[in-house]
């Protein structure tokens, strides 16, 4: 008998344009590579009852979601890549700031744990296409106090839906620059470890 063709999966127009490649940045942000990331992490306007204020970014670590909070009990979902087991952001926090295209510096934990890798960009990496932050980043702040955890892009696409980033929570670039014109410095953050389902309603503080 013949070997039987491949047959590559239908993708929605749809979520082709969503995810086509944004021109007018300052340097080249790609088209996502849709085939190594799976649909349901793919951005859409969900249910999601909550107690929390409508702009509030809720963040579900074990279901590997992002819900900005909508009125009416809507909220828009984006499909995230984690941190490893021992490096997640927990909490409630606070957008400080947002950049455009920033320098990433690794911090000194991930030179102490990984020093071939990251020694030698002890000095930071400028902005740029094969940043690791991608085309924008969101500084989480706790307390007052820089948790040096940020919400951001991502150049390996593959990875949403994942737990492998050394704690940040990213998204695919053209989601976070959605996020990120969505969402004004001072935007609460709220980090759980353990929503069972989407129907989980965490509670305002």
């Amino acid at each position: 008998m013949p070997e039987p063709v491949a047959v590559k999966p239908h993708m929605s127009p749809y979520y082709r344009a969503m995810y086509a490649a944004i021109e007018g940045e300052p340097f080249p942000i790609k088209a996502a590579d849709l085939k190594r990331v799976e649909p349901q992490y793919y951005r859409q306007e969900v249910a999601y009852p909550t107690q929390e204020r409508a702009g509030t970014i809720v963040v579900d670590t074990k279901n590997r979601f992002l819900y900005l909070v909508q009125e009416n009990g809507r909220a828009m979902r984006y499909g995230i890549g984690v941190g490893k087991a021992g490096l997640e952001f927990e909490g409630a926090g606070t957008v400080q700031y947002k950049r455009q295209w920033p320098r990433w510096t690794p911090t000194q934990d991930m030179i102490a744990r990984e020093p071939e890798r990251y020694g030698p960009l002890a000095a930071g990496m400028e902005p740029g296409a094969l940043n690791p932050l991608g085309p924008r980043a969101l500084y989480l702040f706790k307390d007052g106090r820089d948790t040096l955890y940020r919400i951001h892009g991502t150049t390996e696409d593959w990875t949403i839906g994942k737990a492998v980033s050394s704690g940040c929570i990213r998204l695919l670039n053209q989601d976070i620059v959605d996020l990120y014109g969505r969402v004004p410095d001072g935007t609460r953050v709220v980090v759980l470890q353990d929503a069972p389902t989407d129907s989980f309603i965490p509670q305002a503080v």
